[in-house]
Parts: C-alpha cells; sequence; structure tokens
C-alpha cells in the first residue's frame, strides 16, 4: 500500500474539512430565519420572476413576524415580497384608501401542505365572508410577476403592481384557522385570525400602526354599555332583593343606581346607533338585542310611574311584571356585552375583567340568597 505524502494528507484534511462545512451549511440553511438584517436567501430569490436585489425592507408586525419588502422597478411598476409564517391558512396585504379594511383591495396567499401554492386577488366590500370577492378589486397584478415561496416554515408571497403610487395605508391579515385554506371551489376567504392596518412611507421605509376606524367610539359604547346595563343595573337588582332590611333607605339606593344605569346605558346605546352608521359592519343580532334592552329599560321607567300603593290589589301583578321584565333585562344585557366584545375582537383584554366582575356578582348573590333561606 502506498504511503500518503503529506501533500496529500493535507488534502485529504481539506476534503473533509469541506465536507464538514457543507453540511454545516445545508443544516443552517434549513433552520435560519428571515429578518430585515439578511436579504432574501439565494435559493428564495431565485423563484421570484423579478428582481430583488435593490429591495427595502421593514418588520410592518413584529407580532405575526411578518416582513414586507419592496421597491420601485419602473415608473408605474412596484415589486413587493411579503414574508410570514406559513401556517397553512391565507396570507392577506391590502391596499386601503382609508385605513379600513373594508373598501381596500387585497393580496392572498396561501399553502397547503408546504407545496400547493394559490394566489388571488380579492375586493374588501364588507366584513362578512360573502362580501369578501375573489378575482376583484382596483389592484394591477404585472402578467407572469407573482409567486409563492415556502422555505424553513415561512412563506414568501411575491407580485408586481402596475400603479403610479401604492396605497400608504396597508392592511395585514392571517387566517383564522391553521391547516385550513379556502376551498378552490369558492375561495372564499374565513375570517382572519388577527389584522392589523399600518400607515406606511415608502421613502423612508418606516411605517406606524394606525388605530382602527372610530376605535375611541367603539371604547365609549363598550364601556357605558357595560357599566351601565352590564354593571349598575345588576348592582341596583341585588340592592332591592337583599337589603329590604334597612329600611327606605333600600328603595332611594335602588332607585338612584338604577336611574344611572339606565341614563349611561341609554347613552352606550346612542353611541352603538352613531357607530353603526359610520361605519361597514354587520352587527344586526347585537343591535337588535340592544334594542330590546333599552325598550324593556323604558318600560321600567314607565312602571315607577304608574306603581300601585303598597296595599292595592294590583300590586302583586306589578310586581310580577317589574321583577321578571328587570330579569330579562339583566340576561339580555349580559349576554350583549359579551356579545359585543366578541364582535369587537376585543379578547380578553375586556372578557375578563367584565367575566371576573359577573364571577364576583354571581358569588354574592347565591351567598345573600342562602342567607336569606337559612333565615327564613
Amino acid at each position: 500500500m502506498k504511503k500518503k505524502t503529506p501533500i496529500m494528507k493535507l488534502l485529504s484534511s481539506l476534503q473533509y474539512f469541506g465536507l464538514i462545512l457543507g453540511c454545516l451549511y445545508v443544516v443552517h440553511s434549513q433552520t435560519i430565519q428571515d429578518s430585515c438584517i439578511t436579504s432574501i436567501l439565494p435559493n428564495v430569490y431565485a423563484q421570484i420572476p423579478f428582481d430583488t436585489s435593490s429591495l427595502t425592507c421593514f418588520n410592518v408586525w413584529p407580532s405575526e413576524n411578518f416582513l414586507l419588502r419592496y421597491s420601485q422597478a419602473g415608473p408605474s411598476l412596484w415589486s413587493f415580497v411579503l414574508s410570514a409564517p406559513n401556517t397553512n391558512s391565507y396570507v392577506a396585504m391590502g391596499f386601503s384608501p382609508n385605513g379600513g379594511m373594508v373598501g381596500s383591495s387585497a393580496i392572498v396567499g396561501w399553502l397547503v401542505g408546504g407545496s400547493s401554492a394559490t394566489m388571488k386577488r380579492y375586493y374588501l366590500g364588507g366584513k362578512t365572508p360573502n362580501q369578501v370577492v375573489v378575482d376583484q378589486g382596483n389592484l394591477r397584478v404585472f402578467q407572469n410577476s407573482s409567486a409563492i415561496v415556502s422555505f424553513s416554515s415561512r412563506m414568501y408571497i411575491a407580485f408586481q403592481l402596475v400603479i403610479d403610487q401604492p396605497s400608504q395605508q396597508l392592511v395585514y391579515a392571517v387566517g383564522g384557522n391553521s391547516n385550513q385554506a379556502p376551498s378552490p371551489s369558492s375561495y372564499q376567504l374565513t375570517v382572519h385570525r388577527n389584522q392589523i392596518t399600518v400607515s406606511f412611507n415608502y421613502d423612508s421605509g418606516q411605517g406606524s400602526q394606525v388605530s382602527a376606524p372610530y376605535s375611541n367610539l367603539k371604547r365609549v359604547h363598550g364601556i357605558l354599555n357595560a357599566v351601565g346595563w352590564g354593571g349598575l343595573i345588576l348592582i341596583g337588582a341585588m340592592i332591592a332583593r337583599y337589603t329590604r332590611h334597612l329600611g327606605s333607605k333600600w328603595f332611594y339606593a335602588h332607585a338612584c343606581i338604577q336611574t344611572l344605569g339606565f341614563i349611561l346605558g341609554l347613552s352606550g346605546v346612542v353611541a352603538g346607533l352613531i357607530l353603526n352608521d359610520r361605519i361597514d359592519v354587520n352587527v344586526a343580532k347585537h343591535k337588535a338585542i340592544g334594542i330590546v334592552i333599552i325598550t324593556l329599560g323604558c318600560l321600567q321607567i314607565l312602571a315607577i310611574l304608574i306603581r300601585p300603593s303598597t296595599d292595592s290589589k294590583r300590586r302583586k301583578f306589578w310586581n310580577w311584571y317589574h321583577h321578571n321584565v328587570g330579569r330579562l333585562l339583566i340576561v339580555l344585557a349580559v349576554f350583549n356585552v359579551f356579545y359585543g366584545i366578541n364582535l369587537a375582537n376585543a379578547g380578553s383584554d375586556w372578557n375578563v375583567p367584565y367575566g371576573v366582575f359577573i364571577g364576583i356578582i354571581v358569588t354574592v348573590a347565591l351567598s345573600l340568597e342562602l342567607r336569606s333561606l337559612t333565615e327564613d
């Protein structure tokens, strides 16, 4: 057997070293995380049908890890590459005329099983699925410029728009259910899991989150109804039921708290009607329940004005009416507060505090009810 020379040993060592570096590169390329610090990976931009060498990058949605790369490719041509985690649901990027989702046109893409890729244009005419229309909108996608690339558990949606200046109000959304992409039969989108609007400056490459339209009015509407119908009315009812041993004081306390609750609740309903007139959103059930609640509240006010004396034969019928209408109002009010929180996608920030309040009210009411039973 021929003995290896020092040069042959060196070459052999370099081969092994190169093999190790190659393996490390393969492992690294499969686990590398996308960020704006690095350019698009070579095996990603090789599959994008336009030049990506001069794209500007911005982290448009840090909580969802959405990265937007863009550049002006011509006088009326803009290039975009949106990078997002692949959850096998859809990812949407909309161009809004007013900062809201309704009225915007969007590019939506998704991957099924990491291989089957689909990209569609949508017009967001409303917030219900049947108002989100496929293959509509005012976006003109440059011919043969779109692509979806999957790499390292991320999805890259690339496209070019024929437009002089894209809207600076960009809307981003992520699909509601993992492993549930739109069906090829209708391409109807399910309700998104999360959404954000970003005001974007293409010259500086910077953006800032935009509050949802009329967000302050929405907050006022929710607080007034939760405190009025869903809070004070409950407390006032408990005072009437469990503090009669205090003499006439219970009546004045009950009347004052219920009146304040009615005024706040009425203000909340008015705010809701104004809000419904200004934004295009389907809240017909929530609105209908609110109208029933305020009607019951008005009936309770009228009942006070015609309240018979305690020794009247009609008093027992009045008591039955007053108590049961009040109970129905309370049930509908609590339900509608939770329903409104759900419609607003307010989440645990509202659900938890109000749920804790209702839990305390129920616990106190049960304790007082058991106490009154034992005393009898």
